[in-house]
């Protein structure tokens, strides 16, 4: 729902082609600018491009799109670039269609990449499969832009036929081709890029970020809810080109802000100011080839009024040559699109989240939380035994953590985690990456159980502790509600608060359990189907060694 209009705006145009900033006139008609040039005028707002995200995946905000565009649009954002492969791991090619129905109940330029892997291994068993047939469709659909990131790199680099065929589809098309490489180097590397891959949002130092840029690859810097990676690379953003991108953000962080809060916390690093603009709006319109981007005669009228470099407050935004957002409020109102859930009931009990032991006690290899990465390390320690049920270890921070197949009854897959620093209860949610199980932590084995069926039930995120449970839930394949932003956010935070009162010590402990799953993230996971060890890509045992003795 883009609404073309006319009109002009005056003030201090910026330009992020040339880096020439001068008082300005654009006069705009049907949507598009249609005159820009120098005029005297006392306007002290600065006019920038509207901003672009390049990468993310709207269902991380916990939004459906229309909703989603209320709550950034405000915040200066124009277009966004997303992966759509969190609904398409429940629901296909038919949740894509949803997401691309819904963004067009709003003024938001919304594109879509093709999900390149769902399910997103072969280790792991999700609601839907798109093939290289399915790519070859969606890659026709005008509102996609690209192949969306290949997070196959073993498979990639080890020339998997499945994944060259979507590749070759990618090219056929004469669209980018996103990459997912994780601490992935050396000739690993150079096999993946070689397949043709173009950008990368998974980088964590400056060295990796640069060997990549050497390789050819656009790097995607990634400040989100859960991983933040700006300071680590603002070194390499300093000398080099890069783009800003959110990949997830909770509406409780969208609320806050947006791509304008990225660019705020860029030029506090350090990084000159136009050099940051640039990655929320030069950078990505080239490469995706997006209507705006830059303002220049004959391009699309997207741009947002800002107070100054200094505070980057946005005070309004204008999409199609219409304003859509003032006074951090949006200016359009819109009806959410309706997806129907068709999941299989599921319930588990409690005997179903122990894990069996021979023996005294067993040394068990254990998931590490790293603090704002999604990244985990790992760890081993020993754990006692009793009545041949091997059991956690509150005081050392050792939890039990589990996932629940959601799509048909099947054993749960049991393993323990360090770092949430529960000292009681058990939190849940059925927002697993990426194939969107259910995944529960806690200590007691009743509570996980009340938890996981609590948000098996009605979807979304679940606290459960001595019989009281907080809930968000999630009608929209477990994964976005059609709510307003602010109401999804206090249930955020009303969960955030239960998990804080149970001794838990991560800042967003709903989003980092999510990545818990994430298989094609280093070091150590827990699937549907066990334990995995992302770096050797295989699976791997609890249980590492038994003794008798005490």
């Amino acid at each position: 729902m883009i609404d073309l209009a006319s009109g002009s705006m005056d003030g201090r145009i910026v330009d992020v082609v040339s880096g020439e900033i001068f008082h300005g006139r654009i006069e705009f008609s049907d949507g598009i600018i249609k005159s820009l040039r120098h005029t005297e005028n006392d306007q002290k707002r600065l006019i920038i491009p509207g901003l672009i995200d390049a990468h993310i995946h709207i269902e991380s905000s916990h939004l459906c799109p229309s909703r989603f565009a209320e709550a950034v649009v405000p915040h200066g954002t124009a277009a966004v670039v997303s992966d759509p492969h969190e609904i398409a791991n429940v629901f296909g090619v038919r949740g894509i269609k949803f997401m691309i129905d819904d963004s067009k109940k709003c003024p938001l330029r919304c594109y879509f990449t093709a999900p390149s892997c769902v399910p997103a291994t072969a280790f792991e068993r999700s609601g839907a499969v798109i093939t290289h047939e399915d790519i070859q469709e969606i890659l026709s659909w005008p509102e996609v832009v690209a192949l969306g990131e290949m997070m196959n790199y073993p498979g990639a680099a080890a020339g998997d036929e499945e994944i060259l065929l979507k590749i070759r589809a990618a090219k056929k098309a004469k669209k980018p081709i996103d990459g997912h490489a994780p601490l992935v180097t050396g000739d690993t590397l150079r096999a993946y890029v070689s397949r043709g891959i173009t950008t990368d949002h998974e980088c964590t130092t400056s060295r990796e970020a640069a060997e990549k840029h050497r390789l050819g690859m656009i790097i995607q810097i990634r400040q989100g809810t859960a991983c933040k990676n700006l300071p680590s690379l603002k070194d390499f953003a300093k000398e080099n080109p890069f783009m800003l991108v959110s990949d997830d953000r909770s509406a409780h962080d969208l609320l806050k802000g947006h791509l304008d809060m990225t660019i705020r916390e860029a030029i506090s690093l350090g990084i000159e100011p136009l050099r940051a603009l640039r990655a929320a709006t030069l950078y990505p319109a080239e490469h995706y080839n997006l209507p705006g981007g830059w303002l220049e005669e004959e391009r699309a009228a997207d741009f947002a009024i800002i107070d100054s470099f200094e505070n980057f407050n946005v005070l309004e935004t204008w999409i199609a040559g219409s304003r859509v957002a003032v006074a951090n409020k949006p200016a359009f109102d819109t009806v959410p699109e309706s997806i129907d859930i068709v999941l299989p009931p599921i319930s588990k009990h409690a005997d179903e989240f122990a894990i069996r032991s021979n023996g005294a006690k067993a040394k068990a290899r254990i998931i590490v939380v790293v603090k704002d990465e999604i990244v985990t390390d790992r760890t081993s320690e020993w754990l006692t035994v009793s009545d041949n049920e091997l059991l956690p270890d509150i005081d050392r921070d050792v939890l039990r953590i589990s996932v629940v197949n959601r799509y048909e009854n099947a054993p749960v897959s049991n393993g323990f985690v360090k770092g949430f620093g529960l000292k009681s209860g058990a939190i849940a949610s059925t927002v697993a990456h990426d194939s969107h199980n259910c995944i529960v932590v806690g200590s007691d084995r009743n509570e996980m159980a009340s938890a996981a069926n609590l948000s098996l039930a009605k979807g979304g995120f679940t606290v459960f502790d001595k019989g009281r449970a907080s809930q968000l839930e999630l009608p929209i394949g477990g994964l976005m509600s059609n709510r307003p932003a602010i109401e999804v956010s206090r249930g955020i935070d009303k969960l955030l608060d239960h998990t804080r009162k149970l001794g838990c010590t991560i800042s967003n402990p709903l989003m980092t359990l999510s990545f818990m799953s994430l298989l094609v993230i280093p070091k150590l996971k827990i699937g549907d189907r066990g334990l995995f060890d992302s770096e050797k890509f295989e699976f791997v045992d609890v249980i590492e060694e038994i003794s008798n003795y005490h």
